[in-house]
């Protein structure tokens, strides 16, 4: 069976796993198919998220965000060029806003796909974390991560990487959670093995690759 992508809830027995992108309400956030969150309330997860900032939160498919994870974004960053951080702009002072060339904006937030991230791991604003990596939990990610590596700490650095470099090749060509839901379905015992090798020459075969 086939779980729909637009039911935040696709198991009755697990009230507190929802499916993030049916529930985004927020312009800025995007979030891929089949991504979830061990919670009920994923943008509340997501702060300092303030319109006149721009910035966004990207994240991919088929990612696992456990619960007490926070994206900490651009609007957290304080003025730090001046002789206070102190936001008077935000505190109701009246005044108006610094600069944004005065403001340290780190761009976008990127998760990209079938990444899994620990129990209350914080992700400070502008970091990129690539396919298939592994946030150990309550982690601080204060820098980009890797595709494919694990990391945990604080702040978060690397413990390993998951597979060797030719497999990892391997993976971003195939790109399995772009294929069609029927296909992924047909793939699920081959991508649960944990026969490496095997799914070494499996993968080989599939993308023709010597």
């Amino acid at each position: 069976m086939i779980p729909n992508p637009d039911n935040p809830f696709p198991r009755e027995d697990l009230t507190e796993l929802t499916l993030v992108r049916p529930t985004i309400t927020r312009p800025n956030i995007e979030v891929g198919e089949y991504t979830y969150f061990s919670g009920r309330d994923f943008e509340r997860h997501v702060t300092h998220h303030y319109p006149f900032y721009g910035d966004r939160l990207v994240i991919g498919k088929f990612c696992q965000i456990a619960a007490g994870v926070e994206f900490i974004m651009n609007g957290a960053n304080h003025q730090m060029n001046a002789l206070t951080t102190y936001p008077f702009h935000i505190a109701g002072w009246g005044c108006a806003p610094p600069e944004m060339e005065d403001l340290p904006c780190k761009g976008d937030t990127v998760v990209g796909n079938d990444v899994w991230i620990g129990q209350n791991v914080t992700i400070l604003p502008g970091i990129r974390i690539g396919n298939g990596a592994i946030i150990g939990a309550e982690s601080v990610v204060a820098g980009d991560v890797e595709a494919y590596t694990v990391v945990a700490g604080n702040p978060a650095r690397l413990i390993r990487r998951r597979f060797d470099r030719e497999m990892e090749t391997l993976l971003e060509r195939l790109r399995w959670w772009d294929l069609p839901a029927e296909e992924i379905e047909k793939w699920i015992p081959l991508l649960t093995c944990g026969d490496l090798e095997r799914m070494r020459r499996v993968l080989k075969e599939r993308l023709q690759v010597p």
